[in-house]
């Protein structure tokens, strides 16, 4: 700032003339740093046009006018076309951007928390226990064909029956395919039979 006597501010400095004690610039350009704070504001704008738009700025808003005038120098001499307007773009680009990144990983969330119920109902309808009537999990047939030919009691039937039997079920296994309703025919009869000795 100006103090009678003192060194000029960084405006007056920059332009190489005397301090005034009521100058506009002093109290936002110090002696140290405004002069190459100044020099950016004077090339694009002017000294004098700055001046006066200051002037007709209330006192209690000058500091920010300030601050933004010395954005749009800067802005101006990165990008003399669009200025302030070309960051301004950058950053609603930027914030695009992140929104539709935001939107993907809400996204892939809600998708993964899906699949994580998904297969947390899949496990618990394979948690379902079976019926009381399927001991241990398997199922245990009571009545079964084989099971039933497998409950026979050989030491009940004589050794003769037994030997009949065994023939009998060789000379159907040596029958010829073609003869199908011979091959049940003799097959029942077989079933008779073996019904017939476990009777006796």
């Amino acid at each position: 700032m100006a103090t009678g006597t003192g060194s000029p501010c960084g405006a007056c400095k920059f332009l190489r003339r005397k301090c005034a004690l009521e100058c506009v610039f002093a109290p936002y350009f110090c002696s140290e740093q405004g002069p190459a704070r100044f020099a950016a504001i004077h090339k694009v704008f002017g000294a004098s046009n700055v001046s006066k738009l200051l002037l007709h700025v209330p006192p209690a808003d000058r500091c920010e006018a300030v601050v933004t005038i010395a954005y749009e120098a800067q802005a101006r001499l990165r990008d003399p076309v669009y200025g302030c307007v070309a960051h301004i773009f950058a950053l609603q680009q930027q914030v695009a951007s992140l929104q539709a990144q935001l939107m993907q990983v809400k996204a892939q969330q809600t998708l993964n928390q899906l699949a994580t119920n998904l297969r947390s109902q899949d496990q618990a309808n394979m948690d379902i226990p079976l019926p009381k009537s399927y001991p241990n999990g398997q199922y245990n047939s009571s009545v079964s064909p084989q099971s039933s030919l497998d409950s026979v009691d050989y030491n009940s039937i004589s050794s003769n029956n037994l030997m009949q039997e065994i023939y009998l079920r060789e000379d159907l296994a040596m029958q010829p395919c073609s003869k199908k309703r011979a091959h049940q025919t003799d097959l029942g009869e077989l079933q008779d039979l073996a019904l017939r000795m476990m009777r006796n």
